[in-house]
C-alpha cells in the first residue's frame, strides 16, 4: 500500500509537516518495503487554493492514504471524493508516522481539522502592530499612565520614606 506523508524534507527521516496544503514535500512510502519517493508540493507557495492543488497531486500519484497533521475543508472534500483516506499524526519523522500507520495506531480523519487559509500564518496576534503612542507597538510608550500629572513640580520617593512637595508659592 502506498501512503503520502506531509514532510518538511525529502527523506524518511525528515520531520513531518503538520500542514497539508503548504507542506514542502510529500514523501510517498510503500508501507511494506519502505521504498520512498519525495514529491515537491507545487502548491506550497501558492497564494490561494494550496490545499486543492496538493490534493490533486496526491490523487494523481495513486496513493491509498495520506498521513498529515491538519487538513482543510477543500482538500478534505477533494481527497474524500477520490476515495483517499486521511489519517491524523503528529509524529517527529516520516518513518515513525508510517510505523504508527502500519501498527494501526493512527486515527482516521472524517472531517476537516482546520479552517481555510490555516497554513498562511496570518493570525493578527503573531506580530507587533503599529500601536498607539510613541512606542510604535513595541511597548516603549508611556501608555497614558502619567497623563494629567505635573511631573516637573512633584517628586515622590516613598522607598526612602520621604516626600517632597514644593510649596504653592513656588
Amino acid at each position: 500500500m502506498k501512503v503520502a506523508v506531509c514532510s518538511t524534507g525529502n527523506t524518511l527521516d525528515s520531520p513531518m509537516d503538520p500542514r497539508f496544503g503548504r507542506c514542502a514535500y510529500f514523501v510517498i512510502v510503500d508501507t511494506e518495503t519502505f521504498d520512498a519517493q519525495a514529491i515537491e508540493n507545487p502548491g506550497a507557495m501558492s497564494p490561494q487554493g494550496a490545499g486543492i492543488q496538493a490534493a490533486q497531486v496526491i490523487c494523481s500519484l495513486g496513493v491509498s492514504a495520506v498521513i498529515t497533521g491538519n487538513l482543510g475543508p477543500n482538500a478534505h472534500q477533494t481527497l474524500s471524493a477520490a476515495g483517499i483516506k486521511v489519517y491524523a499524526c503528529a509524529s517527529e519523522t516520516v518513518r515513525y508516522a508510517v510505523n504508527l500507520f502500519n501498527a494501526g495506531a493512527l486515527k482516521e480523519i472524517s472531517t476537516p481539522t482546520v479552517s481555510t487559509h490555516f497554513g498562511l500564518n496570518t493570525s493578527p496576534g503573531n506580530s507587533f502592530g503599529p500601536g498607539i503612542g510613541r512606542g510604535m507597538g513595541r511597548g516603549m510608550g508611556r501608555g497614558g499612565v502619567q497623563r494629567g500629572k505635573d511631573l516637573r513640580r512633584r517628586t515622590d520617593c516613598f522607598a526612602h520614606g520621604f516626600s517632597y512637595r514644593p510649596s504653592r508659592n513656588a
